[in-house]
């Protein structure tokens, strides 16, 4: 139906609040960098008004820390935009300084808890090698 998939993964030992935070903020920047996958405005019977969500599913994978730098390594080898999320942001409360914890380490040396795409199905596949779907 799609010829594109939305996936993120996060690394297997997560706490499920941390889980369901980084998929979170991670979906949200799927959607800052792919406007075009919003769907639109819900409607309940009532005509109360909803926000739009995705038009197409949002898969969740999970692996170990090894899976997720794998994966990362491949997604910038094949020239993919990724959005990252690294362990040290859990200990920051804000956008500023998210962004200067991610800038402050050196790409081979992020700490990755979970990553997210968008892109061509195929490509997807490849970059998520060896990943499960979350359970």
């Amino acid at each position: 139906m799609f010829d594109t998939k939305i996936a993120v993964l996060l690394r297997n030992d997560l706490a499920q609040w941390q889980g369901l935070n980084v998929t979170a903020f991670l979906a949200g920047a799927i959607m800052g960098g792919a406007p075009e996958l919003l769907g639109d405005l819900y409607a309940d019977a009532d005509g109360v008004k909803y926000l739009a969500m995705f038009r197409q599913p949002v898969l969740v994978f999970e692996g170990d820390s090894a899976v997720l730098a794998a994966a990362h390594q491949r997604a910038l080898q094949r020239g993919l935009t990724v959005a990252v999320y690294t362990e040290d942001l859990f200990a920051t409360g804000n956008d500023a300084d998210n962004r200067a914890a991610v800038r402050a380490v050196k790409t081979a040396d992020l700490n990755l808890v979970g990553l997210a795409l968008h892109a061509p199905k195929n490509a997807v596949d490849k970059v998520l090698k060896g990943a499960m779907l979350h359970r």
